[in-house]
């Protein structure tokens, strides 16, 4: 499935907005709240469009937003405050390793532009159809679920629904509560399966307070499950106004390659 234009503009239309943002964290310190989530957010937007062997996720990925090996300090500003002199170096780095990310993303823009289909830029695993494909799924989970939930909805069944109204009006193909996995004395379904691309889709409805830290054990135990029989995974949770951080809900899954999380707020 070939991604359509609309899709790469909105890609285009995010990388320009990361990049936008370097300008405020400029006047920030390494590691504050609002850098980690943006570098979240960014090596994931790299990953999925990309992939993990492309040049611009490997160029990403190996920014340390620190000073790195050895350095001669000088003076009585070492000797009264040795650890003020070593974050201020380190603060030195972190602004100019934001000016190599610019790059980075310009260059990753650029690439985007000249190429035909998303598709096209895609190094990794999956195949650049079947990347689109994916991104085109999380599209409709991001873009198009909450416009079509007419009603507050008071289970998972109700998200699922419409969830799967959207996929057969993007004529994707899949197979719902069909499979069966069995791990660690106990039996996983995944509400869909897109066999095609080789991904599994979890929902997951957060109404309630205290449900975004059950939500986070499930979707750790339905990942080493799921990964057992497919590739890729694909978690929406619907959220009704109870999970107060999103980026940093996602980020917590970040360590497992070829994993999306999304949250949808109604």
């Amino acid at each position: 499935m070939s991604a359509t234009s609309s899709n790469k503009e909105a890609v285009l239309e995010e990388l320009a907005e990361l990049v936008n943002e370097i300008g405020k964290l400029l006047g920030q310190r390494r590691g504050s709240a609002d850098h980690t989530q943006w570098v979240l957010r960014t090596m994931t937007l790299i990953e999925e469009v990309f992939g993990r062997q492309s040049k611009y996720y490997n160029a990403f990925a190996a920014l340390t937003w620190m000073e790195t090996g050895t350095h001669m300090f000088q003076g009585l500003e070492f000797l009264e405050d040795p650890q003020g002199a070593l974050e201020r170096m380190h603060q030195v780095a972190y602004l100019r390793q934001l000016d190599t990310a610019r790059g980075v993303l310009q260059a990753a823009m650029d690439r985007l532009h000249r190429a035909t289909q998303m598709g096209d830029v895609y190094e990794g695993k999956d195949t650049g159809p079947e990347s689109s494909a994916i991104i085109n799924v999380i599209n409709l989970a991001e873009r198009s679920l909450r416009k079509a939930m007419r009603d507050r909805p008071s289970d998972e069944k109700q998200v699922q629904d419409v969830f799967e109204n959207l996929l057969i009006g993007a004529g994707v193909p899949y197979s719902r509560e069909a499979e069966r996995i069995e791990y660690s004395s106990k039996t996983y379904m995944p509400d869909f399966v897109i066999r095609k691309i080789d991904l599994a889709i979890e929902l997951k409805l957060c109404a309630k307070s205290g449900r975004e830290k059950e939500m986070i054990a499930e979707i750790n135990d339905d990942i080493l499950a799921y990964r057992t029989k497919y590739g890729n995974l694909l978690f929406v949770v619907y959220d009704l106004g109870f999970v107060r951080d999103t980026d940093r809900f996602a980020g917590a899954f970040e360590e497992y390659p070829n994993v999306v999380v999304r949250v949808v707020k109604h």
